[in-house]
């Protein structure tokens, strides 16, 4: 006969019941009023995507083609009178503050659309969740202030992450990888603040950007433990762009050279340091590898929506060609081969959604979303006025208690195996979704041969878009690893990840 112990003892041997399927556990989490919410953000993105992205689509695309130096400054200033930069930024730091999950549903929406123009919009939060993630709340008060009024006076204010070098590219995401790397941007302590010396590399939106939040290290022989984020201004003494890069996809998206010269940044500025480490529960390296599982768990998951976005873009070019084209005196759309091939990528795009979604399910619950995603939190911050907001919460955003209490809320008390599964799911939509791009643009290419090769087809540039998509946010060898490291070589003895 069965008995408790021995159901026990087979659950322990089993994957986590809470990793199997996160959905099951928000349903009754979740706040009912998301759902309208995320219904009018969809809303948002496809009339943005029909008055605006599709009919500048191919024609951003041949402008940098023709002038590698082009900046799409008339985007940028559209999609800020649009109110896309301020969004998703938290009505308690002065936003629209709608719910984080829905920005994934209308990313997937732009992509689908454009991806360089997606990604325009997309990378500011980026920097925003950069920003949020070491929770240092005078500096989020004072620099998402910046955002609100530039949407206000109409000078767009976007803020990007500084992350890659030119010798650590994928090495930076990793503290198993980070000592044995290249890293070179050091930053020195002096009196008031940093001094930084170095580099970063495909910084998106550089060029545009007001903000950059920079990954330096104090000291480049233990970078794992010495992790310095800095939030750096544009014009700031010591700091300059160097070249953009010349891409094969997403090219209305600048991939931007930042350059620090002896570049000062004050003690105003600094997000977190070893100083500030050190009043954290966990060790320094342990520290800087969950504010980097943090930060990607929730942006990896943002990128399987790119990616599903540009995996639903191809299957729809396909299936428009499909149902306009006659082949051996019958409709492309049927033929039965055809039909199997459309399948397969219209399957390639819902699989993709439900990585991303259940990757944000773990996230309102473990990760980056959960305290604005408690029910009374989230209505408290929906519905009070932003005067009493101002009025109440505005200081201990200010202050060094709300940094202390934030911390503590997710950063002390966020478990082992709540880190697991949202860095372990964020990796498996990121890797899902951007793979599905590739190969939905392939397919594309497949069924309308020569014709997909048109520029007005769009078919060429989803794929062109997609295959950048397989190495930003850590190549998706490296996510594959990630996911194997959090979620599936938990309870194994003598296993060993990133030792090649």
């Amino acid at each position: 006969m069965l008995t408790i112990s021995d159901v026990k003892s087979l659950c322990a041997r089993e994957p986590r019941f809470d990793d199997m399927i996160c959905s099951l556990r928000a349903i009754s989490r979740q706040p009912k009023k998301m759902r309208k919410e995320t219904a009018e953000v969809v809303a948002l993105a496809r009339k943005f995507n029909d008055e605006v992205v599709r009919p500048y689509a191919a024609e951003l695309d041949r402008k940098v083609q023709e002038d590698p130096d082009f900046l799409p400054l008339e985007f940028i200033e559209t999609a800020n009178r649009w109110g896309l930069y301020t969004l998703w930024i938290p009505r308690i730091f002065g936003g629209k503050g709608y719910n984080l999950p829905s920005f994934s549903y209308f990313i997937e929406e732009i992509a689908s659309a454009c991806t360089a123009m997606a990604n325009l919009i997309g990378v500011h939060y980026l920097g925003v969740a950069t920003l949020i993630s070491a929770w240092n709340t005078p500096i989020i008060q004072r620099v998402f202030s910046e955002v609100v009024q530039g949407e206000q006076n109409g000078q767009p204010c976007l803020i990007s992450l500084a992350l890659t070098e030119p010798g650590a590219g994928t090495d930076v995401e990793e503290t198993e990888l980070m000592d044995r790397g290249k890293i070179a941007c050091h930053a020195r302590k002096v009196a008031g603040g940093y001094v930084v010396n170095g580099s970063k590399v495909f910084i998106s939106n550089g060029h545009l950007s007001t903000w950059h939040m920079l990954y330096s290290f104090a000291d480049l022989e233990k970078p794992s433990s010495n992790l310095v984020m800095l939030a750096v201004k544009t014009g700031s003494k010591g700091f300059s762009f160097g070249r953009k890069e010349r891409k094969m996809g997403q090219k209305g998206c600048p991939a931007s050279e930042l350059i620090f010269d002896e570049c000062f940044v004050a003690d105003e500025n600094v997000c977190i340091d070893p100083e500030q480490t050190a009043k954290l529960s966990r060790s320094a390296t342990e520290t800087t590898m969950q504010l980097i599982d943090y930060l990607f768990g929730a942006s990896r998951a943002g990128v399987g929506a790119f990616g599903t976005g540009v995996a639903r873009g191809a299957f729809e070019a396909a299936l428009k060609f499909a149902a306009e084209t006659d082949v051996e005196g019958k409709k492309l759309i049927n033929h039965e081969w055809a039909q199997s091939m459309l399948a397969q990528m219209y399957r390639n795009v819902l699989v993709s959604r439900y990585a991303y979604v259940e990757a944000n399910y773990a996230h309102g619950m473990d990760g980056m979303f959960r305290l604005l995603q408690l029910k009374p939190l989230y209505y408290l911050t929906r519905y009070a006025p932003s005067a009493a907001l101002k009025l109440v919460v505005t200081p201990l955003m200010d202050s060094r208690l709300g940094t202390w209490l934030m911390r503590k809320i997710h950063c002390d008390s966020q478990t082992e195996e709540e880190i697991e599964r949202t860095s372990g799911l964020g990796s498996l939509a990121k890797f899902t979704g951007t793979d599905a791009g590739v190969k939905n643009g392939q397919l594309a290419l497949d069924l309308m041969g020569q014709a997909g090769l048109r520029q007005d087809r769009l078919a060429e540039k989803h794929l062109r878009d997609a295959k950048l998509m397989q190495i930003y946010e850590g190549t998706n060898q490296l996510n594959r690893i990630n996911l194997f490291k959090c979620l599936v070589a938990k309870g194994i003895p003598q296993v060993s990840v990133f030792t090649d």
